[in-house]
């Protein structure tokens, strides 16, 4: 389980999210970690690795109910389902554990691919 540049720039982006929110309202922090998760889902899927490209926009998922926050245990259900599904594939994907769902060779010169 390497890290590799996306993973650093997640672990930075999510820092400085985290201080902003000392300084933002509840919904403009969500809303703003709900892009920065698409917006790294999208990476890895350009980087060939649609299962993590999933678990991030799990993580969207959730940063959506925390902008929509839907009473009791609608919100319990879906803010921690998605967290634990997203976990759940990053994990999966990265212990190799998911099968490949593309030809990786056809995806050659993307940074952040998968040695073979």
């Amino acid at each position: 389980m390497a890290m590799d540049r996306i993973d650093g720039v997640a672990i930075v982006g999510f820092a400085a999210i985290i201080a902003a929110s000392t300084a933002l309202e509840g919904i403009v922090v969500a809303a703003a970690l709900g892009g920065f998760a698409l917006s790294l889902s999208s990476w890895r899927l350009y980087g060939g690795r649609p299962w993590e490209a999933l678990a991030w926009l799990s993580w969207v998922g959730a940063a959506v109910v925390l902008v929509i926050v839907p009473g009791g245990g609608a919100f319990v259900v879906a803010f921690f389902g998605s967290l634990l599904l997203g976990v759940g594939l990053l994990l999966a994907d990265r212990l190799d554990l998911l099968p490949s769902i593309w030809n990786e060779t056809g995806v050659e010169g993307v940074e952040g691919q998968r040695d073979g």
